[in-house]
């Protein structure tokens, strides 16, 4: 080992150093829970706010949230409280991070599998009795086992889903899961306009395409979806696409879609925020999207889903979507979704449609 990773592995080992609280779990009052990465994570994660307020309601339950995936958890009955963080801005949340501290926490649970610094340090800031977390596989040399500052590791069993592994980190409360199934919640005002949009096409079968991925290389081009809403047409009539799209391309994706000149497809309305889209989401047949949020929204209202996942197995095992109704094409490469099968793509929806209306 070098000798960076030896200094590395020594400061761990030293600053995630704590000693046992003797704190009764079953007696806390308050718990705090890192979720400041991405929207999917958020959706995933829903279940287990549900289930511990569900055996626990005298709980308070904060959410460390991020600037991106806060707004999932709107108008949701199981969170008490939820907390903006940024990831790699520690001395920006320092302020927030020392208020939290005087809270005093009884439990606070990290959903990390590995071992992340800037996680570690938020924990020291904030002192809480219990911490739990995922188990986990240890850097520079450190094992997770070695890190006292984790009072309980729950498992990460083999061939899982993230939305089980992080169920499991409420064992230590004596609690079993009753469901798994995602949490999301829509105001009036949203649902109707969700519902005064699709109205226009009240009678025809409504096809949601989601273009971009949060990761770069995760998309649907433009020459691709010509062809995947053209092979839906040919098959089926009697259909309504609808593109999804960001403030931010709203306009670009709109004129390309003009450009089209498919009588069949249109944008959705402007949706301002994850929550307009997850309205927009819970009125449609069927979702075509790659790998990104849409294919957990899509899940929480279990929506058939053609997926497009790159061909990272273990990820799809992890991210893999679970509405009763879905189909994934894989991509040839790791790393980007080029040259997925658009014939399969096309094929699937197809199916999924056919089944649909019979």
């Amino acid at each position: 080992m070098s000798i960076s990773k030896q200094i590395k592995a020594y400061i761990l080992r030293i600053f995630s150093r704590k000693k046992p609280s003797g704190f009764n779990i079953k007696k806390a009052r308050s718990i705090l829970f890192f979720r400041y990465d991405r929207i999917g994570d958020m959706v995933v994660t829903t279940p287990v706010f549900r289930e511990l307020k569900l055996v626990y309601p005298h709980i308070s339950i904060t959410v460390l949230a991020s600037k991106a995936n806060q707004d999932i958890l709107l108008d949701n009955p199981y969170v008490d409280h939820i907390i903006t963080n940024h990831k790699n801005n520690l001395l920006g949340d320092l302020p927030s991070l020392l208020r939290l501290r005087k809270q005093q926490f009884d439990v606070c649970i990290e959903f990390d599998h590995s071992v992340v610094p800037h996680a570690i340090i938020r924990l020291k800031i904030i002192n809480p009795k219990i911490i739990i977390s995922v188990k986990k596989d240890g850097r520079y040399g450190v094992d997770g086992s070695e890190l006292s500052l984790y009072d309980y590791y729950t498992k990460k069993s083999k061939g899982a889903h993230f939305s089980d592994v992080w169920l499991a980190t409420l064992k230590p409360f004596g609690i079993e899961p009753k469901s798994n199934s995602y949490n999301l919640f829509i105001t009036n005002k949203r649902q109707e306009q969700s519902q005064n949009f699709v109205k226009q096409y009240s009678s025809r079968f409504l096809v949601g395409i989601n273009l971009k991925g949060s990761v770069e290389g995760r998309q649907i081009r433009f020459s691709d979806l010509y062809q995947i809403c053209h092979g839906l047409y040919q098959k089926n009539e009697n259909i309504q696409i609808i593109i999804f799209t960001t403030p931010d391309t709203f306009q670009d994706v709109n004129s390309k879609i003009i450009e089209m000149a498919l009588d069949y497809v249109v944008t959705s309305y402007k949706t301002d925020t994850i929550l307009d889209v997850v309205a927009l989401v819970s009125q449609l047949d069927l979702i075509i999207t790659p790998d990104t949020s849409i294919v957990h929204i899509a899940s929480a209202f279990n929506k058939p889903i053609v997926a497009i996942y790159e061909n990272k197995q273990d990820n799809y095992q992890l991210f893999s979507p679970t509405s009763s109704l879905h189909n994934t094409v894989f991509s040839s490469k790791k790393d980007t979704l080029d040259g997925y099968d658009i014939q399969k793509v096309i094929e699937y929806s197809n199916r999924i449609i056919h089944k649909s209306l019979t």
